[in-house]
């Protein structure tokens, strides 16, 4: 059975190699914080769902700060 944090794993490892691929020896650069973007606004989005816009329950769910939060919050335009 795969639990949910490799299928999260996979679909990252997938998305990296199709990049790679998609380069054609173009070389990569940013890439750290190009795949924490890619994937910080859509789990921000998922959890502000699931916590029904409560930024208190989300940043608890999160586990970071609520202040934390609401900054990567006004840093995606999610507010």
């Amino acid at each position: 059975m795969t639990t949910k944090s490799s299928s999260i794993d996979e679909a990252v490892t997938r998305s990296l190699e199709k990049y790679f691929i998609d380069l054609d020896g173009t070389r990569p650069c940013d890439i750290y914080d190009m795949v924490l973007s890619a994937v910080e606004r859509p789990m921000l989005e998922v959890v502000m769902k699931q916590a029904h816009g409560n930024q208190l329950r989300a940043s608890e769910m999160l586990g970071i700060n609520r202040n934390t939060l609401r900054k990567k919050l006004q840093n995606h335009g999610l507010l």
